[in-house]
Formats: structure tokens, sequence, C-alpha cells
């Protein structure tokens, strides 16, 4: 076993998620079908968290090592043993009664024994000169939430100066939702092993987990044949090449028309981004119905949008006939104007993409299509399904799933580790791309555009979701290149054109 293996990095990850049972399976599988002996294993998974620490820590020379009774411990004294091994002070602090440790895990906390390797209970406090900790308490198994002598250790870790490694899942995140369980370790770096959780992608995930790694430990690749993955991870790399080359005969009339329905009084930069979204990643031609005082201004800005002031909801019918594709409710408010105006779209017999106040007008009287992108953030997910944003958060890929099953079509269930669920048997897919930054106004309203735009240019309802939530996010991390605070809407712009022409990068 070669413990200075380069690691991969993010940019590597598979596509493939699984909830933690099902990575416990193909665990079982490598052992009982494969023979590849458990010890080796545990010894696989320390030996490649040691050389992500010679890489990312180098200078680390007081190491400590916080270590449950379970395999996700086991893993925790192998690190510990290595470390020691390459001339590193470590530390082991036990949680839970040593005696309980069974199988490899009790194997490994022999060895660290036999080695000399310092080893006493975890009494409360961390040693203020360790330069490293590593979180090996708690594994994918967690069901409740952590409490007692675990809330503190996990405590104890968030408050320490020193960046925590966590093994395989950050102490206290669902493996499978990426919830926090009463409390979870905010890990600098994880290392997780032999299949990509699910949970570590969405909800408090990316924000306990800092940078993910992952080592298949030397399973065959034919042990994922076993099992149907759980979802699905995204990022712009993987999307990219979606996005062919124009021919050198198109036209605009190759390229949809999108009318972008909204933009209530005070609420018109809203409706603009959206136009502008669909722009910028090559909608042959823009409408935008909007309130008449919001027209001199937007075309003012942006005069390729072809802005109709809409007074009286009768004065959307001849844009809807000649749209090909509707972005309905950026900015359109739930008063009489935006009512109305949601009910023609409704009608009119096009492909939608529906956002903002149009999710709150639906959320009164849910109705089941398959012809639209519904793009809700969690409080308007909440509202869809009667619900708390606190029940959406708990599992938000349950709640992505539900929403598609309730009101069809395919669903952008927005947020950290944005989720993109179609049914049928395709599984949700998380995007891994974005960043904090992109937490501000607009935002959605641009991804709304960027959507629409897709679809305009022929490209089916799943794919343009898909291949939308990859470029806005990537755009974003463009973006936030000059700082993640203070990161406007309108900064993803250009951004959005260059990504949307990957020939050019």
């Amino acid at each position: 076993m070669n413990a200075h293996r380069v690691m991969p990095h993010v940019q590597h990850l598979p596509q493939a998620l699984y909830r933690a049972a099902q990575v416990r399976e193909l665990d079982r599988l490598a052992i009982e079908e494969y023979g590849i002996p458990g010890s080796e294993l545990m010894e696989r998974a320390g030996a490649a968290a040691w050389s992500l620490i010679e890489e990312l820590w180098p200078e680390a020379t007081r190491i400590q090592v916080l270590a449950g009774t379970g395999n996700n411990g086991g893993d925790g004294f192998v690190v510990a043993r290595l470390a020691r091994q390459a001339g590193r002070q470590v530390e082991v602090l036990q949680l839970g009664d040593r005696d309980r440790l069974q199988g490899e895990a009790r194997e490994a906390a022999q060895r660290w024994a036999e080695s000399g390797g310092p080893w006493r209970p975890f009494d409360g406090a961390l040693d203020p000169r360790a330069d490293l900790l590593v979180d090996g308490l708690l594994g994918t198994g967690l069901e409740r939430p952590v409490s007692g002598p675990w809330a503190d250790a996990i405590e104890a870790l968030n408050h320490h100066r020193a960046p925590v490694l966590a093994l395989d899942v950050p102490s206290g995140l669902s493996a499978d939702t990426g919830a926090i369980l009463g409390t979870a370790v905010q890990a600098q770096a994880t290392i997780t092993f032999i299949g990509l959780k699910q949970g570590l992608f969405t909800g408090e995930g990316p924000a306990c987990c800092g940078e993910v790694f992952f080592d298949a430990l030397e399973v065959p690749a034919r042990i994922y044949g076993h099992l149907v993955i759980s979802a699905r991870r995204l990022d712009w790399k993987a999307q990219r090449d979606k996005l062919a080359p124009r021919s050198p005969t198109a036209h605009k009339g190759d390229f949809g028309h999108v009318l972008v329905i909204g933009g209530e009084r005070g609420f018109g930069g809203a409706a603009r981004l959206a136009a502008e979204g669909a722009l910028r990643v090559g909608a042959g031609l823009v409408s935008l119905a909007t309130r008449p005082q919001n027209v001199a201004p937007v075309l003012g800005a942006r005069p390729e949008i072809m802005a109709h002031g809409v007074a009286h909801p009768e004065h959307l019918d001849p844009l809807l006939r000649r749209a090909t594709h509707v972005a309905v409710g950026p900015g359109l408010g739930r008063e009489f104007w935006g009512r109305m105006l949601f009910e023609k779209a409704m009608a009119a017999g096009r492909p939608l993409v529906v956002d903002a106040d149009a999710l709150n007008i639906l959320a009164e009287n849910p109705v089941r299509r398959d012809d639209w992108i519904l793009t809700p953030h969690p409080g308007e997910a909440a509202r869809l399904l009667d619900c708390s944003v606190e029940d959406i958060q708990a599992d938000r890929f349950a709640a992505a799933e539900a929403l598609e099953a309730r009101l069809g079509g395919v669903v952008i269930l927005k947020g950290a580790g944005t989720l993109v669920a179609s049914g049928g048997d395709r599984r949700p897919a998380v995007c891994t791309d974005g960043n904090p930054g992109m937490a501000s106004g607009g935002m959605g309203d641009l991804l709304t555009g960027v959507v629409a735009g897709l679809l305009a240019q022929g490209f089916d309802p799943v794919t343009a979701a898909e291949v939308g939530v990859c470029l806005h996010a990537a755009a974003g991390d463009k973006a936030a290149r000059a700082g993640r605070r203070g990161l406007l809407a309108s900064d993803l712009l250009s951004h959005v054109r260059r990504l949307a022409n990957p020939d050019n990068e």
C-alpha cells in the first residue's frame, strides 16, 4: 500500500452519488464478494487521508485525532499511526468507551497502542498548540441529533484555531440529506471513501465539508454495477460540451423568442435581469412585458430587449402569440396586475419557466403540467408543499422530488447545492459549482432568464435546467474572483456570455 499517492482534487470527483446505506453495501460487497479484508480497506482509507494531510498541511507538526468507537474512529487511528511514523507529534482523544471498539477499528486502535502512541479520553479540551485536527468521531450512520460529550467535542473542534480534516463525513452532518443533526464539524477539508455521499453537496453539506476529496480505496470498478445511484453530481466542466458551436448559416429565428413577464412597480430590475440573461445565453429574440414605466429604463440600458409596456392584461395577448417560450415571475408581484398576467401565461400553451411571485401565486391553487420548469428557493418551495422552510432544508432531495411529483415538469430547487429533479428513472442532480457570494438579490431572476434562453434554443427541459444551473453557478464563481462580498447578479452577465461559448474560453 502506497501511503504517498497523489490525491484527487474536487474537479476530479465522480458524478455518481449515493446514500450512506448504499456506500455501506458497497463496502460489504468489497469485503464479502471481492475478498478485500475490512482491515485493508481501513488501512487504505487512513493512508489516503494521511497523503492528503501531507499535501494540504505539510508543515503540521502537532496533530490531534478525535476518534469515536466505530470504523470512522478506526480510520483515525490509522491516520494517527502513519503521522507518528512520519515524525509528527500525534495524540488520539477517545470519545466513547474504548472497550466498545470492535473488529477492524479495534485492531487499528491496538496497533496504535502497541506503537506507543498517546491515547486518552477526551476531557472537554483540545491542545491549543495543535496545528491540525482530524475528525474521526462519527461516521455515516448518524441518525439522531448529536448531544453530550460528542457535541462538546464538535464544538471544541469548531472553536479551535487549527484546520480540521473530516474523515468520510463531517461529524454531525447527515450523509443523506446535508442537514445538521444538532451540531456538526465545520471542516476545512473532507476526504470521503468508496462512494460520494449525496448529503455532502447540498444544504449545510458544503459549509461543513470545506473542499471535498475522494478515494475509491482501489475497490474494483465493477462493484458499482451492483447498485443504482441515488443522485448525480453536476458541474460546469461536465455540462459545457452540450453547448455546440453554431452553424455558419444560423439566423436569429433558429434560437427562439423568449417572452419575460414581470416587473411590477419598483421591481423592473428583476425582469430586466431575466431578459438580459436570456439574451446573453443566446436566445434569438427576447421580449419583456412589464409595467409601462419600466420600458424607458430598460431600453436605455439594453436596447436589444424588446420592452413592451403592459398596462392591462389583454395587452399581453399579441406578445404571447409571437413568443416560443415564456418566463414568468421575476418582479411580478401578487397584486391584480401580476395575477392576471400569470393567468394569461398559464393559458397560452407555451413552455414556461416559472419563478418568484408566479410560484407564490401557483402555491395558492397548485396544478400539474409537464411543459414547465419551476425554480423555487426554499421559501417558495415551502409554500408550494404547504410546509416550513425547515422541512425543506431538512431533506432537500426529498423536497425537490416531492415538488416534481406534485407539480410535474422539471424542478430547480435553489440554494447551496442547487438540485434539479425531473422524475421518471432520472435521478435528482445536485450542482457543485457556485459560491455564497451569489446570495444576493437578482441571482434567481438571472437564472430564470438563462434557463429560458436555453429552452428557446432547442434544449429539452432537463438539459436546459441542468446546463443553465451549472452555467449560472460557474459564472458566479468567475465573477467572485474579484470578491464574494458585494457580488451582484449583473456582474455575472459577461461571464454568462463567455461560458455560453466554450469554444472561445
